[in-house]
């Protein structure tokens, strides 16, 4: 018959001391599932049409009931927003469009209350060029002492009119900027892997590695539960900053370690880092954006005296092909197992295109796409591989609105696009705005839920009918799959913490794997196939045919058994 799991209860609200109860579990970060909040565009409590943290309070109870462990914030500090909040001003203070420090602890109290955990972004590679230490820099000129807390550097040429080298920027152009000194005159260069906006830190300096210390323990005592650490394999720079020479490196996911990414000095921070973290209670963890050229790389960043978790980009990268996925998850199990970290799974974030909208298009087009491709066909994908990844062993991250299976916004109109990468022509395609458009709560309303104000990225038509409200408690929606996914997560045994997977004879096109009593198999072709029927079906991501034994798998669907 065919078969498809119906929505898991809600679970009921905890009290303050089941809290404790949670914070005792150890390893909690191993298994965790932890649900990404981009604040400008999950909800906005003033109607300003700008999400905000008092919005985000408001919702925790549906991110609760969701069934998520934790809660990632990107960054809501002081800021121009030349980069969405990525060039802060003060890493103390809250941006006025998203509150106060008042409501900043209030939502870490109401997280911890509901059995929730919260971790904040940190971006330790550069500062804004309104940050204190950069204005005191530019306005007192060559030999500032405030200099060295940067990259300043004398120009090549006659004049000192060329860049220093030849690095270029992530986003398009070159990773230098000239400065204009005090007295008027053309002066020295400041180096910034990112937007103009975005001066990078000098590490070699010792003040930029106590100020990070100081700003770790502010947030820790204000009870954050982690940091997620952007650009992690950032920050060192190769001694001499020396050319690159090509530029095919450029990319954020390159082939070879730059001299500029993925330095091995970084390591030498996040172990000071780590003796901070291990003094406060509650398992407080460290999560790395690190884009290294291998999976072998990013272990590095997860021994057992560094981080934590490193998300997993290459399976993110990886299109929706079973021999692709089975060979990135081999080889992500094999690099973690000898440092003893978990693999930590993501398909979707706010810098690349949402997974239902890559799915949906041809492979090989990279993860920043502009077509909307064969929409029906991504979110098939899209869910199967949702339940492919909550099935395999480690921690798993959700971007906010894929549990509604949101596709990328690819037709925004030029005019209201805020991607720098857009605006700097070259580097990165600066299609980032599509998968940070705010998400639909209710089916009407001028911003389907997200405020009363409209929304700073226009939501696009039918919006309202993915939304949260046309979705909850409706047998086989994507919402409700999410729920019901996450719920028999929690309630399996075999789910979640390990390092392992039994792979099971499967046909060409299908990944099959046991983990104890549980097995999954996932169909990545585009027609049914026949596989024994392990078990008690618990979730489906589409239709499955069990007669005398055998189960028809549907094209693009995974299914979990249990043989218990």
């Amino acid at each position: 018959m065919s078969q498809q799991q119906s929505a898991a209860p809600a679970p009921t609200p905890t009290t303050h001391s089941a809290v404790a109860t949670v914070a005792r579990r150890r390893d909690w970060w191993r298994d965790a599932v932890i649900y990404q909040v981009y604040p400008r565009s999950f909800a906005d409590s003033n109607g300003d049409g700008m999400g905000d943290l008092e919005g985000i309070r408001s919702r925790l109870p549906y991110l609760r009931d969701l069934g998520v462990d934790a809660v990632w914030l990107s960054p809501f500090y002081a800021s121009p927003q030349a980069d969405a909040g990525y060039d802060v001003a003060d890493y103390r203070a809250v941006d006025p469009m998203f509150g106060t420090l008042l409501d900043a602890d209030a939502l870490i109290r109401d997280a911890h209350a509901l059995g929730l955990r919260i971790i904040v972004d940190l971006v330790p590679n550069h500062s804004s060029d309104q940050h204190e230490w950069f204005k005191r820099a530019l306005a007192e000129g060559p030999g500032s002492p405030l200099r060295e807390r940067y990259h300043f550097r004398p120009g090549k040429g006659e004049n000192g009119e060329l860049p220093p080298n030849d690095w270029e920027s992530i986003f398009g152009g070159p990773a230098w900027t000239r400065v204009t000194e005090p007295d008027g005159t053309p002066g020295e260069w400041y180096l910034h892997l990112f937007a103009p906006e975005q001066p990078d830190f000098n590490w070699e300096h010792p003040a930029v590695g106590d100020e990070f210390r100081s700003i770790l323990r502010f947030w820790l005592d204000m009870g954050v539960d982690g940091f997620r650490i952007d650009v992690a394999h950032g920050m060192v720079k190769a001694e001499g900053l020396p050319d690159l020479g090509s530029h095919d490196e450029m990319r954020l996911l390159g082939n070879d370690v730059t001299p500029f990414f993925d330095q091995d000095g970084v390591h030498d921070i996040y172990r000071q880092w780590r003796l901070i973290l291990d003094e406060y209670s509650g398992e407080r963890i460290f999560v790395a954006e690190a884009w290294t050229p291998t999976v072998e790389r990013t272990a590095n960043y997860v021994r057992p005296d560094e981080l934590h978790q490193a998300f997993n980009f290459q399976y993110l990268a990886t299109h929706w092909d079973a021999a692709e996925l089975r060979a990135v998850v081999d080889r992500t199990l094999d690099s973690m197992r000898p440092v003893g970290a978990p693999a930590t799974w993501v398909l979707s974030n706010h810098d690349v295109t949402r997974h239902a909208t890559r799915f949906a298009n041809p492979a090989g087009l990279g993860t920043q796409i502009r077509e909307a491709g064969d929409r029906e066909l991504g979110l098939r994908r899209a869910r199967a591989a949702t339940l492919l990844m909550l099935a395999l062993p480690g921690s798993a991250y959700v971007y906010q609105g894929e549990e509604l299976g949101l596709p990328d916004v690819v037709d925004l109109p030029d005019e209201v696009r805020q991607d720098p990468a857009y605006f700097r022509g070259a580097g990165q395609d600066g299609f980032r705005d599509g998968c940070r458009v705010p998400i639909p709560w209710t089916r009407d309303g001028s911003s389907h839920g997200f405020g009363d104000g409209g929304s700073w990225l226009p939501q696009p038509e039918g919006w309202g009918e993915l939304s949260v409200e046309a979705q909850t408690g409706v047998p086989g929606s994507t919402l409700e799959m999410y729920r019901s996914a996450l719920a028999v997560r929690r309630e399996q045994a075999d789910l979640g913490a390990g390092d392992a997977v039994e792979w099971l004879s499967a046909p060409e096109g299908v990944l099959a794997f046991r983990r104890g009593d549980f097995v999954c198999v996932a169909n990545t072709t585009g027609a049914p196939v026949t596989v024994p029927a392990y078990g008690r079906v618990l979730i489906t991501s589409g239709e499955v045919d069990e007669t005398g034994g055998e189960a028809v798998v549907a094209a693009d669907t995974t299914v979990w058994w249990t043989t218990a």
